[in-house]
């Protein structure tokens, strides 16, 4: 299995330092905080399920206002270069329509890493749940996407892996990663997702998580954008973290998901597609503070690297050498919408 090194964000100054060592997945970059902050009082994992109403709507030009651009070294050891969002905007790296968020890599330069975008939303979030409409993900041979949420100080407020895959592949892998002592229960979850590994525990396997892989149809990458794309949405409580997919023709996507009616019901969404409840073997509300949400490409990398035909300097060298390789390499998002209680 592979393994690639963490880091912990220490300031926007300091820059990152190396931390944990970690199987497929991403750092969280966010703070230096040595504490979690509590997550049982109002508005921060202490409500249960219900209906939400919606507290933030990014569409467009919102993006820019609610999420920075992270530009920083990356901790999985890609072949990019996160670019802040100046630099983004004059290589039309971003860019936005009334009702569109296009995030890319550079598919004209030769030479060296590729620039590329890496986004975190400037508030946080506990109990909550959210709406994410893509058009497009981000394809294409050495990709490696991911749309999740950190908290500081990782692992001790954990990760939340939503949509996460690399290359082509046709499935999506979500993943939760935490501090010691969390095992997800290996019977009795109600999920449609196929369960993968169990035990949650960044400390342990080399940090892989405990995974659920989507098993619906067309949930990632070319199979996805082919159809238009779809919705992922999520619903996280004190007592559990649930995923939900729909693809863009599917006609049972709930209307709430639908048609941001400016509230969410996840009690009525149906079956999730992964689902990691506590059990006497994790206690989620321990495990899990305050979350941004971070939307970024990255290429090669310990994961995608690893998978290359010839290794990670093949990969390097191919994303150096073939700039057209990534013109479909790109987000193209219609909102991201939150709501709480």
């Amino acid at each position: 299995m592979l393994t690639l090194s963490r880091f912990i964000f220490i300031t926007a100054i300091a820059g990152a330092v190396s931390a944990k060592q970690h199987q497929k997945k991403k750092s969280c970059h966010t703070s230096s905080s040595s504490t979690p902050e509590p997550t049982d009082v109002p508005g921060s994992g202490g409500v249960q399920a219900g209906e939400y109403s919606m507290s933030e709507n990014w569409v467009g030009d919102s993006f820019y206002d609610g999420f920075d651009f992270w530009a920083y070294p990356d901790p999985t050891h890609g072949a990019v270069q996160y670019v802040d969002k100046d630099t983004a905007l004059a290589n039309n790296l971003s860019y936005t329509s009334s009702n569109s968020l296009v995030l890319r890599a550079d598919s004209s330069n030769k030479g060296g890493n590729r620039k590329s975008v890496r986004l975190h939303s400037k508030k946080k979030f506990t109990t909550h749940a959210a709406v994410f409409d893509v058009k497009h993900m981000p394809q294409g041979k050495a990709t490696w996407p991911a749309y999740w949420t950190c908290g500081d100080n990782w692992p001790l407020q954990g990760e939340f892996d939503i949509i996460e895959g690399v290359d082509d592949s046709a499935s999506n892998l979500v993943s939760l990663h935490t501090g010691p002592n969390c095992q997800m229960p290996k019977s009795g979850l109600d999920m449609s997702g196929s369960a993968t590994a169990w035990d949650c525990d960044a400390s342990s396997k080399h940090s892989q998580g405990c995974s659920v892989r989507n098993t619906a149809s067309q949930p990632f990458g070319p199979d996805f954008n082919s159809q238009g794309g779809g919705w992922y949405a999520t619903e996280r409580t004190d007592s559990s973290f649930k995923v939900w997919y729909w693809a863009r023709n599917d006609p049972n996507v709930p209307k709430d998901v639908r048609d941001n009616t400016g509230s969410a019901s996840p009690s009525e969404w149906g079956q999730p597609t992964a689902a990691f409840m506590s059990s006497d073997s994790c206690d989620l509300s321990k495990q899990f503070g305050p979350h941004i949400f971070i939307i970024n490409l990255t290429l090669c990398g310990d994961w995608a690297g690893g998978k290359f035909d010839g290794g990670k300097d093949a990969c390097n060298s191919f994303v150096s050498d073939h700039p057209e390789a990534f013109k479909d390499a790109y987000w193209d998002i219609n909102r991201l919408s939150v709501y709480e209680h």
